[in-house]
């Protein structure tokens, strides 16, 4: 999966992000995906700009957590998934990407 997938499919799922009412920043091996969900609806963009939480993944290992190949927690871990930030918005994002 591109980068460009990757954020068209997280700026179709996002629709459900207004309960997140924060920003997130997905940092993958291919580029940044960030998300702006204090504007309704939210926002998707490859700009690279502080969040108040920051997601660390592979594009490989996000794909994987969202066909359920790969269950978030243990990725969280086993250290494929990284958070810097507010652990809380993280966990919604699970919610939100499901």
């Amino acid at each position: 999966m591109t980068l460009q997938e990757l954020t068209d499919q997280i700026r179709t799922k996002a629709t459900h992000a207004d309960s997140l009412n924060a920003t997130a920043k997905i940092v993958t091996d291919q580029g940044v995906v960030y998300i702006d969900a204090k504007q309704s609806p939210a926002v998707v963009s490859n700009d690279d700009k502080p969040a108040d939480c920051d997601l660390y993944v592979s594009i490989n290992d996000l794909v994987r957590m969202g066909t359920g190949d790969l269950n978030p927690m243990m990725a969280f871990m086993s250290g494929k998934l990284k958070v810097k930030g507010d652990m809380g918005i993280a966990m919604k994002m699970g919610q939100v990407m499901a």
